[in-house]
């Protein structure tokens, strides 16, 4: 018996508002696609959706905005996350939930929908060989904002040894920070070719002395850098870090969701350089990214 229709989940677990809708997207099912592009920046939404042959929904609610279309016959979603993995967390379990939640029952489907989720981002690089404006795939994401450690979670035999070898080279577990990975979808990340960089990615949980930026407070961390800038492992560095990734994959590997990052790198930390154009290379990976998730076979 399914112990799901025996205990419907709470209405201060689940919450639907008055309109059948999910609390903090203020989205029905039937509003979104299975194919989903995630942004930081609500302003960024529209600079997707433009891409659109049609939008067919729009909704706003705090700093999530989404606009559901088509661009030809594939129907996308394109929400705003805001920025860090505080946010994903809300976004993931509700897009999940969405979906995969009865709303009527408030019990969990038996079949079980697969979302395949592209986060559209900007990153700092961390190699100096990586030119700004660059476009970086995620193959694995290293958090180092704890969220993932808020969920029973379990790493594979290539995830436990890469952050084996992260955890002994930087150190970082003696601050009480426990650094979590995961692996990105390689389903998806086959359609990525080598016009992008492919590398781990580390996920901060903020702009500044988690990234290792001192205005007027020193970062606990001073080497934290060139720790992440020398790491190697495999033959597999880190090029870049940013805000969200890691909390992406985290999450959507335990829902079962299909998950990919990638990033415009706007800035080099080891170089010291900023985008000269950061508005065009964000237009551009957009563009280049929509060309290939529209060819991508709907899960």
């Amino acid at each position: 018996m399914n112990n799901s229709i025996i205990n419907p989940i709470q209405d201060s677990e689940l919450i639907i508002n008055e309109r059948g809708r999910i609390y903090h997207l203020d989205l029905a099912p039937e509003h979104i696609a299975t194919t989903i592009i995630t942004v930081g920046s609500p302003d960024r939404v529209k600079e997707v959706s433009k891409f659109f042959d049609k939008i067919t929904h729009k909704a706003q609610h705090r700093e999530f905005i989404t606009h559901t279309g088509v661009i030809g016959a594939k129907q996308i979603s394109v929400i705003s996350t805001g920025i860090g993995s505080g946010n994903i967390d809300i976004v993931l379990n509700e897009l999940d939930a969405l979906v995969n939640i009865d709303f009527k029952t408030r019990t969990i489907k038996d079949k079980k929908t697969i979302l395949s989720i592209f986060r559209l981002g900007t990153c700092g690089a961390l190699q100096k060989n990586i030119a700004v404006d660059s476009q970086i795939i995620s193959s694995y994401g290293i958090g180092l904002d704890n969220l993932l450690h808020y969920y029973n979670h379990t790493n594979n035999p290539e995830e436990s040894f890469i952050l084996s070898e992260f955890q002994q080279h930087t150190n970082i577990g003696l601050k009480s920070i426990s650094p979590y990975i995961t692996e990105a979808s390689i389903s998806l990340r086959k359609h990525f070719g080598s016009e992008y960089i492919h590398a781990l990615t580390a996920t901060c949980p903020g702009f500044y002395a988690p990234q290792g930026r001192s205005l007027r407070i020193q970062p606990s961390l001073p080497n934290l850098l060139d720790a992440l800038t020398t790491f190697n492992c495999k033959d597999t560095y880190i090029a870049n870090f940013e805000m969200e990734t890691s909390a992406i994959y985290g999450l959507g590997k335990l829902l079962g969701h299909k998950c990919l990052s990638i990033s415009a790198a706007l800035a080099n930390r080891t170089n010291k350089t900023f985008s000269k154009n950061p508005d065009q290379a964000i237009d551009n990976m957009i563009k280049h990214a929509l060309d290939i998730i529209v060819n991508i076979p709907n899960s």
